[in-house]
């Protein structure tokens, strides 16, 4: 019997998924698969990449060579935020990145996101170049961080964490996970906006990793459909995370083929955004769901030979 589409596409299912993120000076357009955003850690002590790209060439040549494998977006950081990580000064920070962004801010053609809780160094980074504020703490770490994303118009994420990277898995419990993330981003978006952040602009992260356990974070991500009622674009950081070394059964085993397939669920859920390490596996992985019939059942059209 040959097979049919899907019953409902993507728009139907979610009526409420956000097709657009407005961006400091550009817009990101969605359509049925995720954008990708590539991270770049430029830190000693990260969870999977600590140290890697520390010297600031090879940081810039990992940029590019993660625009070149189709990253849609380029995730600065320079303070892990690791289960309990060492905080680092904003001097520290601004020290580790700066340079980084300026070079790429040059030479990339697409956008660059500053991964910090502070506003010193969102501020250094945005003069920059960034054009987005990933912010795990919500936008709520550093009170000056919201004025800042209203005075210069950039996209803000804003993230759920339980506590903090010094003491967010220490024993964290929920009534219900999704529930009460959803009903945390919500409350959050509500504040963003009546500080003055235009809705266009807001993000959301249910924060996989961040103040959960393993079981929590499957639930999440078998779930992150939910959180399209806010209409708001989300955004799911799932890379190489630790409950992928506890589905794969060894703590040591390569996530990579972990994180791929973890990546197509989120895709068939309507994500938008889908924060990574390995850029090339992820693009590759999401041009063969599209290819094979992606969201919406339907293959794609390949030419003649």
């Amino acid at each position: 019997m040959r097979s049919t589409p899907h019953s409902t596409t993507l728009a139907q299912r979610y009526p409420y998924r956000a097709l657009t993120w407005q961006l400091r000076t550009r817009t990101l357009r969605f359509n049925r698969t995720p954008k990708l955003m590539g991270i770049l850690n430029v830190t000693p002590d990260s969870f999977s990449d600590g140290g890697q790209w520390i010297d600031p060439q090879a940081a810039i040549d990992r940029a590019l060579q993660m625009e070149a494998e189709g990253a849609d977006i380029v995730d600065v950081g320079g303070e892990s935020t690791r289960p309990y990580s060492e905080p680092v000064t904003a001097e520290e920070e601004i020290r580790r990145i700066i340079p980084i962004i300026q070079s790429l801010a040059e030479s990339l053609r697409i956008p660059i996101s500053i991964d910090t809780t502070k506003a010193i160094v969102a501020k250094e980074a945005i003069a920059a170049g960034a054009e987005v504020i990933n912010d795990v703490s919500g936008l709520e770490a550093d009170p000056g961080m919201v004025p800042l994303a209203v005075e210069t118009g950039v996209g803000v994420c804003a993230m759920h964490m339980r506590g903090n990277p010094q003491t967010m898995q220490d024993d964290p419990e929920y009534d219900d996970v999704v529930l009460d993330i959803f009903d945390y981003l919500q409350d959050r978006y509500r504040q963003l906006r009546l500080a003055g952040i235009e809705r266009s602009k807001i993000c959301l992260d249910p924060g996989i990793g961040f103040g959960k356990t393993h079981q929590h974070n499957l639930d999440l991500m078998a779930q992150c459909d939910e959180f399209h009622a806010l209409n708001c674009p989300i955004l799911v950081g799932h890379s190489r995370k630790g409950f992928l070394a506890k589905i794969l059964g060894d703590k040591d085993l390569d996530r990579t083929l972990a994180t791929v397939g973890s990546t197509l669920t989120l895709a068939r859920l309507g994500v938008q955004i889908i924060r990574v390490h390995n850029v090339k596996a992820n693009k590759e992985s999401l041009e063969a769901f599209v290819a094979t019939g992606g969201v919406d059942g339907v293959p794609r059209e390949l030419p003649e030979a």
